[in-house]
């Protein structure tokens, strides 16, 4: 049996609910496609976030790590191609606020998802959930995650998956802040198919 990673995050900014939260703690302890599946909760914290992957890493050592973050505003449920090497964007929980800062002084400056992004999207469409992929993760907490996952991977030599995906908002988050949402159960069956394409 095969194990898989799955994060969320914590609510931020002026989102009093995170549905990543409740898709993470959803799917943990279940098995979809061979994968026992480990559900986590990450800060939103530029000096804890990655951290905290790695050490989730150490600790389970998964086969495949998919990151979920909430992309409000997005109708898509989007797979991100690319992480840059660069903290930016709004305060974190921690009041703290990036001006385009290297994640790692020596990394490279961008490390391309491992996951099969393109099967995902085209599984999610036969399902008729919308998904397109997404050519920039922004240099905030979810672009840094991403980035902090694939390069332990690289700097370990280890063949395993890893990338990020951002949901758009569910119904319940959407009524708090009007914008694009989809339904709690939708997302949650989304990244199971996510899951089931690896």
């Amino acid at each position: 049996m095969k194990k898989i990673l799955v994060t969320g995050f914590e609510t931020f900014l002026d989102y009093p609910i995170n549905p990543t939260t409740e898709i993470a703690n959803s799917l943990h302890g279940e098995t979809i496609n061979n994968y026992t599946i480990t559900g986590e909760i990450l800060s939103v914290d530029f000096s804890k976030s990655g951290p905290e992957l790695i050490e989730l890493i150490k600790k389970y050592d998964p086969d495949a790590v998919i990151s979920l973050g909430l992309a409000a505003g997005r109708s898509l449920l989007t797979p991100e191609r690319i992480a840059i090497n660069c903290n930016d964007g709004p305060l974190d929980n921690r009041g703290y606020k990036p001006y385009g800062e290297r994640i790692f002084a020596d990394g490279p400056d961008g490390y391309f998802s491992t996951l099969p992004i393109s099967e995902i999207v085209k599984n999610l469409q036969e399902f008729k959930f919308p998904a397109k992929i997404s050519n920039t993760a922004g240099a905030y907490l979810c672009n840094n995650v991403m980035y902090h996952a694939l390069h332990y991977f690289k700097e370990n030599n280890l063949d395993r998956q890893a990338g990020f995906i951002h949901i758009p908002a569910s119904h319940e988050l959407a009524i708090e802040k009007s914008m694009p949402s989809w339904s709690q159960d939708d997302l949650l069956k989304s990244i199971k198919i996510v899951i089931e394409s690896l």
